[in-house]
This record gives structure tokens, C-alpha cells and sequence, in this order.
């Protein structure tokens, strides 16, 4: 199982952490907001990020903008904003696209491409559910989980 997590925006929930316990892996998909953050999802599991419009301080420059993942034979392709995504998906060989930047969870399948956004597990915005998520990888087969998080 792959963790992914998105607008933290510094503030990283117990619930959140208990529901990445497991992970093999753990993506985050921008709007870290602070370096602990990171340190934190590290004592879960190996941690890949990407920045995301909030992250502008000296550490978060070290992180890139897009990244590419493999994990159980699905190649994902990670970004925080999908309105910046500059290349197809299919062509490059991704079946999945992860992404945040809009706080909703969503997740669809466009072209045989799983676009997965967990929500975010940040500071609560408008009436959007406070979430995170998981993908399933097995025998190169690969679904998603939402899961919203309690306070």
C-alpha cells in the first residue's frame, strides 16, 4: 500500500499518521507547508514529495515539482496542481497521476489513467472533508481509497 497525503499546510493530524501506518510508501502531493511535516511521515515510511504553490521557504526549494514513482510495476507521476500537468499520462507510460492543490478528494479513471487526488489532511477550508489516501498496488493492478479523517 501506497500512503498519499496532500495539503498539510503544516499541520499534520494524529489521525492522518494512524491511517498511514502500514504504508510501504508514502507520497506527498505539495502544500507540505513545513520540514517536519516530512520528518514525520518519514518514521512511517519512505517518503517522496513535491511542492506545491505554499512551499516557498528554503527547504521546500529542495523539493521538486514533479516526480516520477514506481512501486509493484505502475509507473505514477506525481504534481500538485493537475492544471499544470504538461505531458499525456499514456504516452509517457503512467497509470496514475496523483495530485492535490484543491482540497477535494476525487478520483476518476480518463483513458485507462487513474487521476487520484486524496483531499487535504491540512487545516480544514470551506465544508471540505479533511482526507487522505491509499493506493492499492497488486499484480500490476492499482485502485485508490479515500479515507476521511476524523478529528
Amino acid at each position: 500500500m501506497i500512503g498519499v497525503i496532500s495539503d498539510t499546510h503544516g499541520l499534520l493530524r494524529p489521525g492522518a499518521l494512524e491511517a498511514l501506518r502500514g504504508s510501504k510508501q508514502i507520497i506527498h502531493a505539495g502544500d507540505v507547508g513545513a520540514p517536519e511535516i516530512l520528518e514525520q511521515l518519514r518514521e512511517i515510511a519512505p517518503v517522496r514529495a513535491v511542492r506545491g504553490n505554499v512551499d516557498k521557504a528554503a527547504w521546500a526549494r529542495k523539493l521538486p515539482e514533479t516526480e516520477a514513482v514506481e512501486f509493484g510495476g505502475v509507473s505514477l507521476y506525481v504534481l500538485h496542481d493537475l492544471a499544470k500537468l504538461d505531458l499525456k499520462p499514456t504516452a509517457a507510460g503512467f497509470r496514475v497521476v496523483i495530485y492535490g492543490h484543491s482540497h477535494v478528494p476525487k478520483q476518476e479513471k480518463r483513458e485507462g489513467v487513474l487521476y487520484f487526488n486524496p483531499g487535504s489532511a491540512g487545516p480544514r477550508r470551506f465544508k471540505l472533508p479533511i482526507s487522505l489516501g491509499r493506493l492499492i498496488i497488486e499484480s500490476g493492478s492499482v485502485r485508490g481509497e479515500i479515507v476521511s479523517i476524523t478529528e
